[in-house]
């Protein structure tokens, strides 16, 4: 049965619900799960005639299967996109968006505010394969013209940045790079696709771990991969159908199901985000603070034109350093210490010990991430009871007055 929405100009909150929405003649109401490795054919003509292009037939769930499929229709309803394609993780998404694209001799310019795995693809991996790799303060407009004044294949930035939620200027960044003969991917994981939509802003590809706000309750890994139908057929997908960065129809599923609920999570993360953002840099152990949302964020006025809202995420840091932190982190009793973010439960971490310890201690100066630096992963607790955990965190780690509870 084809999709009803498909001529419809539905707001996201019902494409998420009904986006992409494949029934079999069955008529289920909710998405089918199709959990089969391989699909049989009429004949041996239909087989042969599928494998040379010339008839429509699923032919093993490495290279298509209806459940993922619905997924990835769903993923590019939402975020205006014209083919989405699914990994089975956030960062075989990166890998698969840049090597896909690549070759030797070819030349990367990137942010060098990047998660640690995509700093480690970026400064280690590549270089390997004859691939140059420049990394630019990613604020900086100068650093980006003087690095694409040089023929370019590949921009690489994430925006609000991981963990010290830079917001970069997407359309100038996109035309400087565009003008130099660069793709532009941009990972959009902080801000989801309701808060931010890149191609709109000039990006020509979008990644997401769809781990995070996707699924947002902590069961399954997943990657997409989105841009135009060109670029999706001719490039992305024979190296996706060739290296099997396969997605599980089971993970599809349950990420369909978290679509259904996203746009509701988001907000109502959000909401709690920004109310402890703004008692968090009222207290006297927290040095600094970030926050898109807020006046007070470097780049307000940019986040304010690129994203509907700050976001689920805040970056604080403690005037200790890490002994403070690790004493704040260890006395949390509801918010989590966990690496993970964009989830249902309000998370904690480290990222100087953990999601950026390996890009060395000079890297991580660079990018202001200090031993004081804590990135809280807001949920959908009540933000009373995690301001009271914060606070209980602070007042143990010897942050607060004792009279402050």
């Amino acid at each position: 049965m084809s999709d009803p929405l498909e001529s419809e100009p539905y707001r996201p909150a019902t494409l998420l619900v009904h986006g992409g929405t494949r029934r079999s003649p069955f008529g289920e109401t909710s998405e089918a799960l199709f959990l089969t490795s391989g699909f049989v054919y009429d004949s041996a003509e239909q087989a042969e005639a599928t494998f040379a292009g010339q008839a429509v037939h699923y032919q093993y769930s490495r290279f298509g299967n209806p459940t993922i499929a619905m997924l990835e229709e769903r993923l590019a309803l939402l975020e205006g996109a014209e083919a989405c394609r699914m990994t089975a993780t956030g960062m075989a998404a990166v890998h698969a968006a840049l090597l896909s694209h690549l070759r030797a001799g070819d030349r990367v310019v990137a942010s060098r505010a990047l998660f640690g795995s995509c700093h480690w693809i970026v400064t280690t991996l590549l270089p390997r394969y004859g691939i140059e790799s420049v990394l630019v303060d990613g604020t900086d407009l100068a650093q980006w013209r003087a690095a694409l004044a040089r023929p370019t294949q590949l921009v690489l930035l994430e925006s609000p940045s991981n963990p010290m939620l830079e917001v970069l200027d997407l359309p100038a960044i996109a035309a400087l790079a565009h003008a130099a003969g660069a793709l532009v991917v941009v990972d959009n994981v902080f801000a989801t696709p309701l808060l931010q939509q890149p191609l709109r802003l000039g990006a020509d590809v979008v990644v997401y771990s769809c781990t995070k706000h996707i699924d947002g309750q902590g069961r399954v890994l997943g990657g997409a991969v989105l841009g135009s139908k060109a670029w999706v057929d001719a490039t992305l997908q024979p190296f996706v159908r060739n290296t099997g960065p396969s997605l599980s129809a089971f993970n599809a599923w349950l990420l369909l199901k978290g679509l259904e609920t996203l746009a509701l999570r988001v907000a109502a993360a959000q909401q709690n985000a920004a109310k402890l953002a703004d008692w968090l840099a009222e207290q006297p152990a927290i040095a600094r603070l970030w926050y898109p949302g807020r006046a007070d964020h470097p780049q307000a006025a940019l986040a304010a034109a690129q994203m509907a809202g700050g976001g689920t995420v805040v970056s604080f840091e403690l005037a200790g350093g890490k002994p403070a932190a690790f004493a704040l982190m260890n006395a949390l009793r509801l918010i989590l210490v966990s690496n993970n973010l964009g989830d249902a439960k309000s998370m904690v971490t480290h990222p100087a010990t953990t999601t950026h310890q390996r890009i060395g201690a000079e890297e991580r100066a660079r990018l202001g991430i200090t031993d004081g630096v804590v990135r809280l992963s807001v949920g959908l607790e009540d933000v009373a009871d995690l301001r009271a955990d914060l606070q209980r965190g602070l007042l143990m780690a010897g942050q607060v007055p004792a009279g402050a509870l």
